[in-house]
């Protein structure tokens, strides 16, 4: 099928809208045809080099939703016609760490950004002759995807796309990064480190776990207010504002859990945060930053001494095929808030101004609309 994509040829460089050809289904894959795709800061890594990938060209994204067209041999759970969400890591169900509850780690993400299929090893999109690379095994950028069914999750056909497109990343990571990983309690003050389109869903998570204080560190003062919708009960533009506040409101305890969600982690950010919690608290570390950077900043007297908890986290430590589900059920009943993260929507033509505004803090979340004119 010949379709149009936003391919990345090299670091550095815009993405650039292509004819792209997609492969049709192999054994264990589908089809879909995406009605949207989330504008997420893990494909800005791509263009910064942050992020390595196996070659050039890539297809951008990893966050959408849409109908199954075609299912290939072997595949029984989904059909024609069903509305799925992407999972940015498959989850086969069978592996080891599957096994034990953590989809979210499963074994067929080691080939998450080689760019061959998991079915059998070869490509499924092709541009100017040249293999291409679908970021996560997804390539959600264009508006049809071949994938395995590992990375896709049948959803409630009565939600709009649009919608159902964020849990695929950017909702599920900071929820789940707050409400599991975190694991806030009632009564807690927790600190949340960049409000961006994880951030605010771990303001969110927060909220929802009982926090007493919810506080934001966010340097674009323009989403101060969008925190505070979406849950927060202080927000500061810097470490060294919200410092003596937190310090003051908790008695001079800090917050017992801190959230590090900011769009480009440094080593600085760790020791920031360790400084916000108090003794036995805990860090969670779920903002990306460069492959290549090893410094970390971490004051190992303070952090051995208070017995302080360093964390990473991986979408959310989610279980997607029981939690996006179950995340869309809250959407449904009033108790999370999705349609006010998309804060702007862009064709597939726009993707790089789109990006820019990410860049500039204009956005919560920046959402591609699929139309005719894309497919």
């Amino acid at each position: 099928m010949k379709t149009k994509g936003a391919i990345l040829w090299g670091i550095g460089q815009e993405w650039s809208i292509e004819e792209i050809e997609i492969g049709d289904p192999r054994a264990n894959e589908v089809t879909v045809q995406l009605a949207a795709s989330g504008l997420c800061h893990s494909d800005e890594h791509l263009v910064t080099g942050g992020t390595p990938v196996g070659s050039y060209p890539v297809l951008g994204g990893h966050e959408g939703a849409g109908v199954v067209t075609e299912v290939g041999p072997g595949v029984t759970g989904l059909a024609v016609g069903d509305h799925v969400v992407t999972a940015f890591i498959p989850a086969c169900g069978q592996c080891p760490p599957c096994s034990n509850g953590h989809q979210n780690l499963c074994d067929l993400g080691a080939s998450l950004l080689a760019g061959t299929s998991i079915s059998d090893g070869s490509y499924r999109v092709q541009t100017g002759g040249k293999d291409v690379v679908p970021m996560c095994l997804l390539g959600t950028f264009a508006p049809y995807i071949t994938v395995h069914e590992a990375s896709v999750i049948k959803i409630d056909p009565n939600i709009p796309l649009e919608v159902a497109a964020l849990v695929g990343c950017g909702v599920t990571t900071g929820w789940g990064s707050a409400t599991k990983v975190a694991d806030v309690r009632p009564g807690e003050t927790v600190v949340i480190m960049g409000a961006g389109g994880v951030g605010m869903n771990a303001v969110q998570g927060a909220a929802a776990a009982g926090a007493l204080r919810v506080v934001v560190i966010e340097p674009v003062v323009a989403k101060h207010q969008w925190a505070k919708d979406f849950g927060a009960t202080h927000v500061f533009s810097s470490v060294e504002e919200a410092t003596p506040v937190v310090n003051e409101m908790t008695w001079g305890r800090m917050a017992e859990k801190a959230i590090i969600t900011v769009g480009d982690i440094q080593g600085e950010d760790i020791q920031a945060a360790v400084s916000m919690i108090g003794k036995g608290g805990r860090v969670v570390v779920t903002g990306m930053g460069n492959a290549a950077n090893m410094d970390v900043k971490l004051n190992l007297f303070e952090f051995t001494l208070l017995q302080k908890d360093l964390q990473g986290a991986i979408f959310g430590g989610a279980n997607p095929r029981a939690e996006i589900p179950a995340l869309l059920a809250l959407y449904q009943a009033g108790q999370l808030k999705l349609d006010g993260l998309v804060t702007q929507k862009y064709s597939l033509a726009e993707i790089n101004q789109g990006y820019q505004d990410m860049r500039d803090g204009k956005n919560i979340r920046g959402m591609v609309v699929y139309t005719d004119a894309d497919r």
